[in-house]
């Protein structure tokens, strides 16, 4: 993927006491359904861009279209570095036209955590579709898990940071 193609983004500037963020160019997304992948994402609140209803949703197909990353790191829940590969968080909000400072994450089980924008993108927080050049499993904290670079930025691994790194995502609240 080429720097000229309709899925890159940049971001632009911050307004109060967060960042906001939004494509320069409009990414129409796929219908929900287009694929035979399953919907394993879906964003809601504070977008521009959506693609079923009141949200966008994504499948691995989708995901994996996006300007990819990856980085290896420990964590407390894995004791050896493991390499992460995903969408940075930015350009994944970037591509929804996210405008909210703040997204409220879920996993599976339910559990939330509310997280700064202005953090996301500050620390290169990723959202992970593969461990170890795999599909993450949810029986290993899949399909999707939001990860910091914690060996990289060693000031990140602190409690709050290790909250907001979530796994078994399902769903992203823009406000």
């Amino acid at each position: 993927m080429n720097a000229s193609t309709p899925t890159r983004r940049r971001l632009l500037g911050a307004a109060g006491s967060g960042l906001a963020l939004w494509p320069l160019t409009s990414w129409p997304l796929d219908a929900p359904g287009s694929t035979s992948a399953p919907v394993i994402l879906t964003i809601t609140g504070a977008i521009r861009q959506r693609n079923d209803r009141d949200a966008a949703t994504f499948d691995l197909p989708r995901l994996e279209a996006l300007p990819r990353s990856s980085f290896s790191t420990r964590t407390p829940w894995y004791p050896q570095p493991r390499k992460f590969t995903g969408v940075l968080v930015r350009d994944l909000l970037a591509a929804v036209g996210a405008t909210g400072t703040t997204l409220i994450a879920t996993a599976l089980n339910d559990y939330r955590v509310s997280i700064p924008a202005d953090d996301l993108a500050r620390n290169g927080a990723l959202l992970a579709y593969w461990l170890d050049d795999k599909p993450m499993a949810v029986r290993d904290k899949g399909p999707l898990v939001i990860i910091y670079p914690f060996d990289e930025r060693p000031e990140l691994r602190t409690a709050v940071h290790y909250s907001r790194a979530i796994w078994q995502l399902r769903s992203l609240e823009a406000q």
